[in-house]
């Protein structure tokens, strides 16, 4: 078991060595380090994400329709914001993310399309966004009825 864990401890450190050039509009790792995403006890400046809503209640929709949502935000702290991912809780609810560093006091979209191909009744979906902010992790939700497109 200590074994494993020295040697995954390695490739990790190896990896992290060898990707030592940077270029211009590039993420570093430094973010990764960043104290602030960690455990919030840093004194230096974070980006802070704000949306407009946290919940989108899409109200009824016909099996079938494609659910789109876009979600509003704000970096309203004081280091450049940075979006590493944004993942659907299915295949069926896919986010479209900005994938540039958004400068504290701006702004930007997620969009969410929600495929209800399949989905009857009640639902709720979420995206999970992970980014330079504390906590790092964010969450969203889509929610509403479908109806079935059966004709009786």
């Amino acid at each position: 078991m200590k074994v494993k864990f020295v040697l995954m401890s390695l490739l990790a450190a190896g990896i992290l060595i060898s990707c030592g050039g940077k270029k211009k509009e590039e993420v570093t790792t430094d973010i990764v380090t960043n104290s602030n995403t960690a455990n919030g006890e840093s004194s230096e400046k974070v980006a802070a994400i704000t949306f407009d809503e946290m919940v989108y209640d899409f109200g009824e929709a016909i099996e079938g329709q494609v659910v789109e949502h876009t979600f509003k935000f704000k970096n309203t702290g004081e280091n450049d914001l940075i979006i590493f991912d944004a993942k659907g809780s299915c295949g069926c609810t896919v986010p479209d993310y900005p994938k540039t560093p958004i400068k504290p006091g701006s702004t930007g979209e997620i969009k969410v399309k929600f495929d209800t191909n399949g989905k009857k009744e009640r639902q709720e979906k979420t995206v999970t966004i992970t980014a330079n902010t504390q906590p790092n992790i964010t969450t969203l939700t889509i929610k509403g009825f479908v109806k079935s497109n059966e004709k009786k």
